[in-house]
């Protein structure tokens, strides 16, 4: 799965990256700890137009009275988003892209859980599929979004078994939809040795950490 992110990007370049249109109201910057329920920026696509927009990380469906009204959506599993309710609609019609420089898992231990720090191992920007969609209720509007996850590859799987499904720049057309059908099938860990990992501080077990340090190679577990 995927809990924790790092996004460093500017969101002009990420717009650049994808050729994609800017919001005004981006909140760009640094962080190092990103969780569920921030606002972050998605790719989206619509006409064949990609825009660059902020959405809220955690998936509510359209029954939801409330953003809160019930468990909280980061993830949607590929083996089961074309059938379950809240996602199968998103799935086939609202599909995005979210660009991260990499991501934290956790390992259970026998001291506790071991935090890890994935990224790429060419150095570039990760981007994650995902699926969104624009929820209002009452005077309330959100545009919101969960990431896609499938059975971890051998990077992964000595730490997690599941991991977010990463594209490759020659997808990413066919997942916004922008290249007719068939994007069910992008829908896999994809090949491994493309990721590297690392163990990094249990300091990022906090919600409320913050720093590039977080995402520092560290020998002792425990720190």
């Amino acid at each position: 799965m995927c809990g924790r992110f790092a996004v460093t990007l500017p969101t002009e370049a990420m717009a650049q990256l994808f050729a994609a249109t800017p919001s005004n109201d981006l909140l760009g910057g640094e962080n190092y700890n990103v969780c569920p329920t921030a606002e972050i920026a998605v790719v989206t696509s619509q006409d064949g137009l990609r825009r660059l927009r902020p959405m809220r990380w955690g998936f509510v469906p359209s029954w939801y009275k409330t953003p809160s009204d019930g468990p909280l959506l980061i993830n949607a599993r590929a083996e089961t988003i074309a059938e379950k309710p809240a996602f199968r609609e998103a799935c086939r019609a609202r599909r995005c892209l979210i660009v991260v420089d990499g991501f934290y898992e956790w390992r259970a231990e026998a001291d506790g859980k071991q935090p890890f720090y994935l990224s790429r191992c060419d150095g570039g920007p990760m981007v994650m599929a995902a699926i969104w969609q624009d929820w209002a209720h009452a005077d309330q509007r959100l545009s919101s979004c969960a990431l896609v996850t499938a059975s971890a590859n051998a990077d992964l799987a000595p730490i997690h078994h599941r991991m977010p499904v990463i594209m490759e720049k020659d997808d990413w057309a066919l997942w916004l939809g922008e290249a007719g059908h068939g994007a069910a099938r992008l829908m896999q860990a994809g090949p491994s040795g493309r990721l590297q990992h690392w163990k990094v501080s249990r300091a990022v077990n906090s919600n409320r950490a913050t720093g590039s340090q977080l995402r520092a190679p560290v020998e002792n577990a425990a720190t």
